[in-house]
């Protein structure tokens, strides 16, 4: 099946210092957080919770084709994208 991701939504998770968001591969949830240091790097700095949920919902589309990457690449309970992976 292929990654999708129909529901918008996402959140900030203090304790990993991430943005989460899912994707759905048929019937199943797939946990996905990218760390705010990839945020950083769309240029504006972002210093806030309400900053990085911003900086995810610009670059949202380039997000979710690094998470397809990802997900193709193994599957596994749960995936943090980091910096290195919007290379």
């Amino acid at each position: 099946m292929t990654l999708e991701f129909p529901n918008p939504s996402r959140s900030f998770d203090e304790v990993r210092n991430a943005v989460r968001f899912i994707g759905h591969d048929g019937m199943f949830e797939v946990p996905f957080f990218v760390e705010t240091t990839a945020l950083a790097q769309s240029g504006r700095t972002p210093r806030s919770e309400s900053d990085f949920l911003a900086a995810f919902d610009s670059a949202r589309s380039s997000i979710q084709d690094v998470a397809r990457e990802a997900y193709s690449n193994g599957r596994r309970a749960s995936y943090t994208l980091t910096a290195i992976d919007f290379r």
